[in-house]
């Protein structure tokens, strides 16, 4: 289960987090929302150990829903060492997403594997 997240401990689960992090700006009643909590939820566990996965209501937290523009829900976020380096705002379903998430995590694999091979061969 995605861990729930919140104003007070934003900085510590997420800009403080070893491991990227997908933030899911949510809302009760928003039920697109709903509709792909079990997509997160799959791909958390197919990636688990590589990416955490975080959930923020945003009518809860407008400071952080303000602070990152939010203009749509869901909106979703990838940060990497405290910087957002993808959002994910407008998808066309649950295929779309998957795909998505997917490319983000082969793109971070190729990214960290090349420079392992320019030490071992220079």
């Amino acid at each position: 289960m995605p861990m729930s997240v919140g104003e007070a401990t934003f900085r510590t689960a997420v800009l403080e987090s070893e491991l990227p992090v997908l933030v899911h700006f949510w809302a009760p009643w928003c039920g697109l929302c709903k509709l792909i909590t079990p997509v997160l939820q799959s791909f958390q566990a197919e990636w688990e150990g590589q990416i955490r996965l975080v959930d923020i209501n945003a009518d809860e937290n407008l400071r952080l829903a303000n602070a990152y523009r939010l203009s749509t829900l869901p909106t979703l976020l990838i940060f990497d060492q405290s910087e957002v380096c993808q959002r994910i705002e407008s998808f066309r379903g649950k295929d779309d997403l998957r795909l998505v998430l997917d490319a983000f995590m082969r793109n971070r694999e190729l990214t960290y594997e090349i420079p392992r091979l320019v030490r071992i061969y220079p």
